[in-house]
């Protein structure tokens, strides 16, 4: 049965591109996802989604799978998507342990609606059935805080609760707080669920989080979601156990901005365009030099400059070469002549051909410019003579 599920706003605003989050069994999305939001909020409309008898989640006494979350994880989504105007759109997700094992399904179930996801501290399978089995009995006969313990090892690496015992505590008081019949119907859930066999069905981009320190999902069994799907990528996280987004909200925070954006496909072809003709080293020093200063104009670079005016078909890019080394000369941008020099080779202009732009510049520009465009010229042009 499909349970309605509760959305949770926990950042940003509905300008923004909508990013929808999920827990993990026995937190509030609130709990786990809050320290990560407020670092997204300039860039998404974060929306967090809870588990039946969880934070704000309806309780339910009725059995539902995986499959039946995730319709209910996307019929959220459109309530919120049909609030925002947008009937049938796209959105990001992310989503740790339970919360990933329902994006892959998503990904399966709804493979257009999905643009990009990230899967932290998660599994194609989790557990063993009979695991699952047994925790749901010990819940259903003691309740959640017969798991207070146990999950007090599983989800942190050492020494977490002690550097951040506010976030920590408010995790296991969510544990504490959730509806025992609803989070013992989760376990079942997780006890029939199995994907490993359709992951190459997925075709969204996917990035799997793993946490050295994560005993429930290792390392190993992210690396098998990256893997198995057809366009996916892995980062470990040195110092993480199980619960990423509460324990390292800014590498999480930074690595969803990241690889949500770079699945743009306006972002993704200027930086396939900006990698062809700047070369990979310059992008990569480019990148690596994003602070939260600068991160939006680097966007604003790949995605304008790059994946719209560089990949348009009215002229080549040899043409568009001649017309930036003039630009540059006439606004003495000097700095930047060197590698649009090397990216002017690149497009096919001959050395004999950017002398003559650079003569033509002498001209129509101004000899002063002209006597230091070609000081930087001679420097490029004899690399490696």
């Amino acid at each position: 049965m499909t349970p309605r599920i509760t959305a949770v706003e926990l950042a940003g605003d509905p300008s923004k591109p909508i990013l929808v989050v999920g827990p993990s069994l026995g937190t509030s999305v609130t709990a786990l996802w809050t320290a990560t939001a407020e670092l997204l909020a300039d860039r998404f409309h974060v929306i967090g989604w809870e588990l039946p008898g969880h934070g704000h989640g309806t309780p339910t006494t009725d059995a539902f799978s995986m499959a039946d979350l995730a319709a209910g994880v996307l019929a959220c989504a459109d309530r919120v998507l049909n609030d925002r105007g947008e009937r049938q759109g796209t959105f990001a997700y992310a989503g740790d342990s339970v919360g990933g094992a329902v994006g892959l399904q998503l990904l399966l179930d709804a493979p257009t609606r999905v643009s990009a996801a990230v899967l932290t501290n998660t599994g194609a399978k989790i557990g063993e059935p009979a695991g699952w089995n047994d925790r749901a009995t010990t819940v259903r006969a003691a309740g959640t805080a017969s798991q207070i313990a146990g999950s007090t090892q599983r989800w942190f690496s050492p020494g977490f609760l002690e550097r951040q015992p506010e976030r920590g505590g408010a995790l296991l008081h969510s544990l504490r707080d959730a509806d025992a019949e609803s989070y013992a119907l989760v376990c079942d859930a997780l006890a029939a669920y199995d994907v490993r066999g359709r992951l190459a069905e997925i075709t969204a981009p996917v990035l799997a989080i793993a946490g050295v320190d994560d005993a429930p999902t290792p390392p190993a069994s992210l690396e098998e979601i990256a893997v198995g799907v057809r366009n996916g990528q892995l980062v470990t996280l040195d110092a993480v156990g199980h619960l990423a987004p509460a324990e390292a909200p800014h590498a999480v925070s930074s690595l969803i901005t990241s690889h949500v954006t770079a699945s743009d496909p306006a972002y993704a072809a200027g930086m396939n365009v900006r990698r062809q003709v700047l070369g990979d080293a310059h992008v990569d020093r480019a990148t690596a030099a994003i602070t939260d200063i600068n991160r939006d104009y680097q966007d604003l670079i790949t995605r304008y400059a790059w994946g719209t005016i560089w990949t348009r078909p009215g002229l080549a890019r040899r043409d568009r070469s001649i017309g930036v080394l003039t630009a540059l000369v006439a606004g003495r941008h000097f700095e930047e002549l060197e590698f649009h020099l090397r990216a002017a080779l690149t497009n096919g202009l001959t050395r004999e051909e950017i002398i003559e732009v650079l003569l033509q510049t002498s001209i129509y520009v101004g000899v002063p410019a002209a006597n230091t465009a070609f000081a930087v010229a001679n420097r490029v042009l004899n690399e490696g003579a």
